[in-house]
């Protein structure tokens, strides 16, 4: 038979295989590792997966790969990603290591608000092109699929502008990216006084808004004791979902103030953050199959102390993803492998569990685990060829990337 592409003789191939779920507990060290082993692919799709030998003798193809020593494995999916924004906030990084705190930089102007002027500012086109930058670098460093949020932008005619950056983005380029509406990242200045205000034109203008034009599958929010607190976020959560947005939260990043627990309780599908996540949001997690997603860049970035729990989550049977939080402000880092590497040193996770939250829980946590993280027949060849001797080295070498090769749906994007 003949088929598009064949990469064969893989020193070590990762299909992630497993079942069709968020993978918790022990399962997150099971990789699916054959070796010598081979992929065919036609049409964009994975058609086989077996020895090099039995591939050979069943397969030709119009591409062959040669992957002899090296590791081969699914795309990265980032699931938390703010891709969408004009400047970068350099200077915020050099106060806080004089020793200002994030919470301080956006009561006093900074953080999330310093970005809201120049979205407001810019045109679609100036955004599309500024987000089309950072998309490719992520590219360039494995992702093939990824989430992207609004929110730099706090007014209905912004928010939407951002998140037609995001389609634009998706029809341009070959990545896959899902689209999230973060109307609730802060409140803006002009509201800072009025909040009720500002809540009432999230529920009746933006949200609408967005789901006439079909801008976004997600809402998001920012729960958090100095931005949108436990009542607010669950009276404009509720009233997303019940609008038809699936949920995800920014959920108890600096202080645990029981966003894990409220995630819970209305069916997120995803809680991120969670450097302060108690006992009870773990649990209510679980039980709810919200998937917890942690994001190590960013705590090191902000030089905080403490990372979230990964060990006592893994332990506890909650799922849980990684993602970069690629944002202008407290952590412009566009590397899963990065992530993979924090994770691996300051949360403890072996790196098998860190590679496992790299690719099929983060397209769980995205709902596209059917599609895309592992590499199995009938889903799309989203694969990296890396120039590594073992998955172990992912973590191990940082600093510089180790991808080779990074193919989407059967076609090489980087090389």
């Amino acid at each position: 038979m003949h088929v598009d592409m064949i990469i064969t003789s893989i020193g070590q191939l990762l299909t992630l295989a497993g079942p069709a779920r968020a993978r918790r507990g022990d399962e997150m060290n099971q990789l699916g590792i054959v070796t010598d082993g081979a992929l065919a692919i036609e049409k964009g799709k994975i058609v086989a997966i077996d020895s090099a030998e039995a591939i050979g003798k069943k397969y030709t193809a119009t591409q062959m790969i040669d992957a002899s020593g090296k590791v081969v494995m699914p795309g990265f999916v980032d699931p938390h990603t703010h891709v969408v924004f004009m400047h970068t906030r350099e200077k915020e990084f050099e106060m806080r290591i004089q020793g200002k705190t994030y919470v301080e930089i956006s009561l006093a102007g900074g953080g999330i608000r310093s970005s809201i002027q120049s979205v407001r500012d810019a045109s679609e086109d100036d955004l599309y092109l500024r987000a089309k930058k950072h998309v490719q670098r992520m590219m360039a460093c494995g992702t093939t699929t990824m989430e992207s949020k609004s929110g730099y932008g706090l007014s209905t005619r912004s928010e939407l502008k951002m998140l037609r950056v995001n389609r634009r983005l998706q029809e341009d380029l070959p990545v896959d990216i899902v689209s999230t509406f973060l109307g609730a990242h802060e409140f803006p200045i002009e509201y800072k006084d009025n909040r009720d205000e500002y809540i009432r034109i999230l529920k009746e203008e933006m949200m609408p808004a967005v789901l006439a034009e079909n801008l976004a599958e997600y809402c998001d929010i920012f729960t958090e004791a100095h931005v949108y607190t436990i009542d607010q976020s669950r009276d404009l959560m509720a009233h997303a979902k019940n609008l038809g947005f699936k949920l995800r939260f920014h959920a108890d990043e600096i202080e645990p103030i029981g966003g894990a627990e409220l995630a819970g309780e209305l069916g997120a599908v995803s809680a991120d953050h969670l450097g302060a996540c108690s006992d009870a949001g773990i649990v209510a997690m679980r039980d709810a199959g919200t998937i917890a997603t942690l994001l190590p860049g960013t705590i090191f970035s902000l030089g905080m102390p403490r990372y979230a729990r990964a060990r006592d989550m893994i332990s506890a049977g909650l799922p849980v993803a990684l993602a970069t939080d690629y944002n202008p402000g407290s952590c412009n880092c566009d590397s899963m492998s990065m992530v993979i590497t924090l994770a691996c040193l300051q949360m403890r996770m072996t790196p098998a569990e860190a590679i496992c939250a790299s690719t099929i829980n983060a397209a769980y946590a995205l709902e596209r685990g059917d599609k895309v993280g592992s590499l199995e027949v009938g889903k799309q060849a989203d694969i990296l060829v890396l120039d590594a001797p073992g998955y172990q080295f992912i973590p191990y070498h940082f600093g510089s990337g180790c991808i080779e090769m990074v193919i989407k749906n059967g076609n090489i994007i980087v090389n």
